[in-house]
């Protein structure tokens, strides 16, 4: 449980911490834009509403000037003033006013769509790839990191797709937009304006600098809270047993005390950049307008994009207008890059996973269901009692094969990894109905030998041969479907007792699901339940007993009636009454089918027909129980506890 809980923990602190540090890898961008083809003509309407959001903002302010100029200064002075004229320049300004409101409404009412759809296309993808990944995958990744994908990431790439690269184009548009409304109005004010711009965006590049490091830090500390938490509520028994309440709550403090200081350093830097900004603009404001006023009482020529002439109020008051709208979208630009960034980091790491290279299958045999007539096996449809494995051939010709359950191991070596070799020169017969049992201390191989049968795994060297026909050329799908496995940890799935039942044959009746659980002795307890068959089951069955649990995981076994069992120390965490009535079941499944046993109790492989004794990947000793009791080797001593499985 500890190596289960460390793992998630890591997991944890993965997720927090790579998709800051990781930098994303080139074509990630292109990439997430292959997602967003089906959006084009959405994305485009997008992109226009931002130009004409921007387009409207600078407009606005530089018709401030024709208003004034030309519609308002005139009025000045005047005994009986005509306000029409004004009031329709106040309707042409309201509607490009309303122009730029709703335009950014769609803008934002779209991306909302888009960013959601595709996330939902990565998340299928994701999905769907998951499922053809290898067992190593999950073995050599943690459950948390594999998590982190769907979660942390996926939301960073929410966020910046729905808010961050919106509003960063949106701004990049504003000041390109408001840059040449500037210069239309006054080259020699937007040069000052320049000016002011590249000292201002050294600040803030300060500011954003340590506020980086500090959401680092951060991200580090919030994944170590996480871990703390999940650790202390999985181990609450322990907590509680032990009295360890005062000495969790203090470990707890001193780790939050540390995510509290580095998210108040982050924010105290993150939450001053725009305030700075805003008031560096309105410090522009008051300088522009000292400058401008100047300028104009000083009746020095103004040059612009549309000529030279004396500066004007009208001109001044527009211009400090675009130069509040020029400075604000360098601040947004600045806070959402951080965003930008760590969602790329997030969906590099989605890509990285995507890129994982599927399990490989290079099978062409498959299994059918068959019936025999007159000595000859023919293919049928409907679910017979015979299963045959089909064999194509070059020539477009089809033989069949019965499927008995012969299982050979031929001189095998197997291991992890290439250079470290798990299991050495391994020979196993198990005939069809024959039950073999393997035995051995924690590391032997027992298990190693039970994924090579599903070939979770390949092998190094050497052949198995199931019904003769050499494994690797049954199709991966076919050989599973051939084989049921109970396992010591039970995985019951949120759903009817019914629904968990079914997982082993997909298209069983009800019927066929009540007959496989009074097979494996499951059917008292389950009338029991509040309703029965129909029990909705959460959290991997936490209101059962374990022993409960593993008869619901037998029963599935059983509806799947495949011709070979595998039992992985099925009954090792259970009690001993307990393990008396699963035995029953499982004694009731393993009857006419090639059974695979691993079991640290050896009383109940006692009737097995072959035993296996595996020591550091080899098989030492080999025979029935009375067989080896008689050799007073390795098994002697293991059954009569002059020696213990570890």
């Amino acid at each position: 449980m500890n190596n289960t809980k460390e793992t998630k923990i890591e997991g944890n602190l993965n997720s927090a911490r790579e998709p800051v540090f990781k930098q994303f890898k080139p074509g990630t961008i292109k990439r997430l834009l292959s997602y967003m083809k089906e959006y084009r003509l959405r994305l485009t309407f997008v992109i226009i509403c931002i130009i004409l959001s921007a387009g409207a903002n600078a407009a606005s302010a530089l018709f401030l000037q024709s208003l004034i100029d030309t519609y308002i200064i005139p009025l000045l002075g005047q005994q009986h003033p005509d306000f029409s004229l004004l009031l329709r320049a106040l309707l042409f300004m309201g509607s490009i006013y309303s122009i730029g409101v709703l335009a950014t409404l769609f803008y934002n009412r779209m991306m909302v769509v888009i960013s959601q759809g595709t996330l939902k296309r990565i998340r299928d993808n994701m999905f769907a790839h998951m499922q053809s990944l290898p067992i190593k995958f999950f073995d050599t990744h943690s459950h948390g990191d594999v998590m982190s994908y769907y979660t942390n990431d996926a939301d960073t790439l929410r966020q910046m797709m729905s808010q961050s690269l919106p509003q960063m184009f949106a701004s990049v548009v504003t000041i390109a937009t408001v840059f040449f409304s500037m210069l239309y109005l006054s080259v020699w004010l937007t040069v000052f304006v320049v000016l002011f711009t590249l000292a201002l965006l050294k600040l803030i590049k300060l500011l954003v600098g340590k506020s980086s490091v500090h959401f680092m830090k951060q991200q580090e500390s919030l994944g170590d809270v996480d871990g703390y938490i999940e650790e202390m509520i999985n181990g609450q028994k322990v907590v509680k047993v032990f009295c360890y309440e005062e000495k969790a709550k203090e470990a707890f403090d001193k780790k939050n005390d540390e995510l509290c200081a580095s998210a108040t350093q982050a924010n105290k830097y993150g939450n001053i950049t725009m305030p700075i900004v805003a008031n560096m603009g309105y410090v522009l404001y008051v300088l522009l307008a000292i400058v401008g006023g100047a300028a104009a009482i000083g009746g020095i020529k103004n040059i612009s994009l549309s000529g030279a002439d004396v500066l004007t109020i009208g001109t001044i008051v527009s211009f400090l207008t675009l130069s509040r709208s020029f400075i604000m979208p360098i601040g947004q630009v600045s806070m959402q890059f951080n965003m930008v960034i760590m969602a790329l980091a997030g969906a590099s790491r989605i890509f990285d996973f995507l890129d994982a290279e599927e399990e490989k299958d290079e099978g062409y045999v498959t299994l059918v269901n068959a019936k025999e007539e007159n000595g000859e096996i023919r293919e049928c449809r409907e679910r017979t009692d015979i299963w045959a494995w089909k064999h194509p051939h070059g020539d477009g010709s089809l033989t069949y094969t019965k499927m008995k359950g012969k299982i050979v191991f031929d001189n095998v070596d197997f291991g992890y990894e290439k250079n470290k070799i798990v299991l050495h020169n391994v020979d196993l017969y198990a005939e069809p109905g024959q039950k073999v049992a393997l035995v051995g201390a924690t590391g032997a191989g027992k298990t190693t030998i039970t994924n090579l049968i599903n070939r979770f795994y390949d092998i190094a060297d050497g052949k198995i041969r199931y019904d003769t026909i050499n494994i690797n050329k049954i199709k991966k799908p076919d050989l599973r479907r051939s084989l049921g496995i109970v396992l010591q940890d039970v995985n019951l799935f949120t759903g009817t007792v019914m629904e968990n039942i079914r997982y082993g044959k997909l298209d069983a009746s009800d019927e066929e699901c009540i007959a496989a659980a009074k097979l494996s002795n499951a059917d008292s307890f389950i009338h029991m339940l509040p309703q029965g068959y129909d029990t909705v089951l959460e959290g991997n069955g936490s209101g059962l007993s374990q022993g409960q649990r593993q008869l619901i995981s037998i029963a599935r076994a059983a509806v799947a009636d495949p011709p070979v069992m595998i039992l992985d120390e099925a009954t090792s965490s259970i009690d001993t009454r307990t393990e008396a009535i699963v035995q029953k079941g499982m004694d009731a499944l393993m009857k006419g089918r090639t059974v695979f046993v691993i079991a640290h109790r050896l009383s109940t492989i006692r009737n097995a027909d072959i035993i296996m004794v595996l020591e550091h990947g080899h098989i030492i000793e080999k025979g029935n129980h009375e067989q080896l009791i008689e050799k007073k080797g390795k098994y002697y001593q293991l059954y009569t506890g002059a020696f213990e499985l570890e």
